[in-house]
């Protein structure tokens, strides 16, 4: 019955952290920064990531008395405490605009099966070129946003490889995935060989800042499809988190865990 207090007691240290990395973060607000036709939009979040990194025990050595491995363990499991509320929140935002997805068409519904494309794109370069185990299977099988997240910490913890492997994306994501989509979209309406509409449908794919750079870099360089690119790329969005998680949990997670055990039939401890 100590050891639970003693942890509690240490765990002090975490909240405060947590709460002045908010504080901080929140304080600096939205950045927007043009870069040509493209806009980068800079969220709290981001700079919350940065700051925790650098509060790492293994970046700043101080701060190893305070994140202790126990209280290191227990921060993973609030994690999906968490973010509980955050996924209950997207599915509220789907009846609201139902109509407005289904006026889309089958279109909006058939863009989920690209995430098998991006699975057997990422899946060989994570397993055979960065020789990574079981990382692997949370770190491909989705774009690891909030949803895709809760997916593996219920499935596996988020202690496990895999949940290591959706916690680097989900990182990764967050810091470096708002400039991509901020300058990408409208390089590649450059070229002219996408509809306008499609490359807004293609900015949805369940992550907020990145709908936002997406869509302002976009609205930037095809400022008379304002209105077509603000209601597609919402649907899409909208629509992925409805049937995003349902296709990750039946489609996506399953074909990613018979790829890894097809790749290491030596790993028997492989869940699933």
């Amino acid at each position: 019955m100590q050891q639970p207090s003693a942890a509690g007691g240490r765990a002090w240290g975490l909240h405060l952290a947590v709460l002045a990395i908010v504080v901080i973060a929140q304080a600096i607000g939205i950045i927007i920064l043009p870069i040509g036709a493209a806009k980068v939009i800079l969220l709290p979040m981001l700079y919350a990531f940065a700051l925790a990194i650098v509060v790492n025990p293994n970046i700043l050595r101080g701060t190893a008395r305070i994140f202790t491995p126990r209280v290191q363990k227990l921060s993973g499991a609030m994690i999906t405490i968490a973010i509980t509320p955050f996924v209950a929140k997207f599915g509220t935002t789907v009846g609201p605009e139902i109509k407005e997805i289904l006026a889309v068409g089958p279109a909006l519904v058939l863009q989920e099966l690209g995430h098998l494309g991006s699975i057997l794109l990422a899946f060989p370069i994570a397993v055979y070129l960065l020789g990574m185990g079981r990382e692997s299977i949370g770190a491909v099988y989705s774009i690891d946003r909030e949803p895709n997240l809760a997916l593996i910490a219920e499935k596996f913890g988020l202690n496990s490889p895999e949940g290591a492997g959706v916690m680097g994306v989900y990182a990764t994501g967050t810091l470096i995935g708002t400039f991509i989509f901020a300058i990408v979209p409208p390089l590649i309406n450059a070229m002219g060989i996408f509809d306008p509409r499609a490359l807004a449908m293609a900015c949805g794919v369940g992550s907020g800042s990145m709908l936002a750079a997406c869509t302002g870099g976009l609205i930037s360089a095809m400022p008379g499809h304002k209105d077509d690119i603000m209601a597609l790329a919402g649907a899409s969005n909208i629509l992925t988190y409805a049937t995003g998680l349902y296709f990750s949990l039946f489609v996506a997670l399953p074909f990613t865990q018979w790829l890894y055990r097809r790749a290491r039939p030596d790993d028997i401890q492989t869940a699933g």
